[in-house]
């Protein structure tokens, strides 16, 4: 099986570094907030629980593409083995689900610790949150196993995918046989559990406004804080996601070449770039953690 790469010469040695360099950003921004929050026991609350699933999946998100990418940038060739497509198309698809899942987990919380503050450590107790971060991991896995089970048995009748990384659409695209059960499959989830999960992160966020606008100035600013990250997270995942509907869904042939590649690699690039920074910087107690954990008090050391 092919993919629709561009010719870019010699700069596909720069491509290539610039693909590292991110790839290895993400690796250890996130394995650095992962480490902080692991080791730090006064972070061990559902928020930064959340937090920690959240940066596991973006390690496991990025390292389902940029692996691969990385080889087929350098290879003159850029073929791959069916079982390696299914199997890319599987760690993509499930990094996608589990980080809607989580952000919508982390809405739930943030409006239950806003909004019903005095029930909020008996309603998110830790078994309460052990339950969601698995339900957020087990869900999308049997999801996703379905929905490549509509498609790995199929007879291909093409062997070019107009990505640069496996797609279960493009896939079924190529299918000899109906692709209806595939289709049907994506919409129902899609308008059922997508929907119900976007209605449920709309609804929390009102109700959080509401809490912001009729509540105290030290309530409002609580609020802006602890919300304003995971705010952004989720407009910039929902922005990447939609650009990747796109793509799939219309004719995208008179966008140039790299425009293109660039969106569809947004929502697994820009997400795990972006989290790290955003609940790095804006998280106070992770601050103060990493400079507890990596910088010497200049007073402490002369004593």
């Amino acid at each position: 099986m092919g993919f629709a790469y561009f010719d870019i010469g010699v700069l596909k040695y720069l491509v290539f570094l610039i693909i590292m360099c991110v790839y290895i950003v993400i690796i250890s921004s996130n394995v650095l907030l992962i480490v902080v929050i692991c080791v730090n026991r006064s972070l061990h609350e559902p928020m930064y629980m959340f937090l920690c699933s959240l940066f596991v999946n973006e390690l496991y998100g990025s390292t389902g593409l940029f692996p691969f990418l990385l080889v087929q940038i350098l290879s003159d060739v850029h073929t791959v083995s069916v079982p390696l497509c299914f199997l890319q198309i599987f760690c993509i698809y499930m990094y996608v689900n589990v980080e809607f899942y989580n952000l919508a987990v982390m809405s739930y919380d943030r409006y239950l610790a806003i909004c019903h503050p005095l029930h909020y450590n008996t309603q998110m107790s830790f078994n309460m949150v052990v339950k969601l971060i698995v339900l957020s991991w087990c869900l999308p896995l049997a999801v996703v196993m379905v929905m490549i089970s509509l498609n790995v048995s199929s007879k291909l009748c093409g062997n070019i995918i107009d990505r640069v990384f496996c797609n279960n659409y493009y896939v079924a695209v190529l299918s000899c046989s109906s692709a209806t059960a595939s289709n049907l499959y994506g919409l129902v989830y899609t308008f059922s559990v997508l929907f119900i999960l976007a209605a449920l992160i709309l609804y929390t966020y009102v109700k959080i406004l509401q809490v912001c606008f009729s509540g105290s100035k030290e309530t409002r600013q609580k609020a802006i804080s602890t919300c304003t990250p995971h705010l952004v997270s989720l407009l910039n995942f929902s922005f990447g996601s939609f650009f990747a509907v796109l793509q799939s869904r219309f004719d995208m042939s008179r966008v140039p070449n790299v425009l293109r590649i660039i969106l569809s690699l947004y929502f697994v690039t820009c997400q795990p770039l972006l989290n790290p920074l955003l609940y790095g910087l804006k998280l106070s107690k992770i601050q103060i953690t990493c400079k507890t954990l990596f910088f010497v008090n200049p007073q402490r050391s002369h004593k």
